[in-house]
């Protein structure tokens, strides 16, 4: 094998081994996920894909983000989430066969690494069930999240809301163990988490300030916000947000 391409082989690998829907797989699978794998690049704008198409891969995002949504006959929106490097697309699709579930759409320029489910199950058996056992435990991950999310729109007030939301973002990225006064970068305009969070951005906009002046959040520069995350659990259970 040349050195390029061992190098490639490298970078694919350390970006499934980062990501969570294998999260757990021996490095012998993840390997061989690696392999199997081919990238891609996408442009701002760009539409990965529609729901209803048909499709039988999963993107790994390595770079760049990528906005989920669900579109009325109307042309209402409701944003699932926003991927990004580490992130995975098209996981439902991959793992049974059924068309994709909502829209993905570029928001910034990137790249990643696409595994198609027909490269997948050439992988030798004993590692490809180590592999779907991961990816079952992040599944079962992601409907605990997108229930979360439901309650949060229907049960709360918006600033409960946005409490919630700043707090499922952490534990996303600390596990149960978040730190006594983190710093949270979010690469979202408060617009994009208004169509996260069923609201307007002016609605938003003074949930923040709420927030702000109970004490569980202080915007910082470049969109970072230092958090109190007692304060965030307080304000996200209280009645009415």
């Amino acid at each position: 094998m040349s050195d390029l391409g061992g190098k490639a082989d490298a970078m694919a690998l350390r970006l499934w081994r980062s990501a969570a829907l294998f999260e757990g797989a021996p490095t012998e699978a993840l390997s061989e996920v690696a392999r199997a794998s081919r990238p891609v690049h996408f442009r701002a704008g760009q539409v990965i894909f529609d729901r209803g198409d048909t499709g039988s891969s999963v993107l790994a995002l390595g770079t760049g983000r990528i906005k989920l949504s669900l579109l009325t006959a109307q042309g209402r929106e409701l944003v699932l989430r926003h991927a990004e490097a580490g992130d995975f697309l098209g996981e439902l699709a991959f793992l049974d066969g059924t068309p994709r579930s909502a829209a993905a759409v570029a928001v910034e320029k990137g790249e990643g690494l696409v595994l198609d489910r027909a490269a997948f199950d050439q992988i030798p058996g004993p590692l490809r069930d180590t592999l779907l056992a991961a990816a079952l435990r992040y599944v079962c991950q992601r409907l605990r999240e997108t229930t979360d999310q439901l309650e949060t729109i229907a049960l709360y007030g918006l600033s409960g809301r946005l409490a919630r939301f700043f707090l499922l973002t952490l534990r996303q990225l600390h596990g149960d163990d978040i730190p006594e006064d983190p710093r949270l970068r979010l690469s979202l305009t408060q617009g994009e988490m208004a169509a996260i969070l069923g609201a307007s951005r002016p609605k938003v906009n003074r949930a923040l300030l709420d927030l702000e002046e109970a004490g569980a959040l202080k915007r910082e520069d470049g969109g970072t916000f230092l958090c109190n995350p007692d304060l965030l659990s307080a304000l996200a259970d209280a009645a009415g947000g």
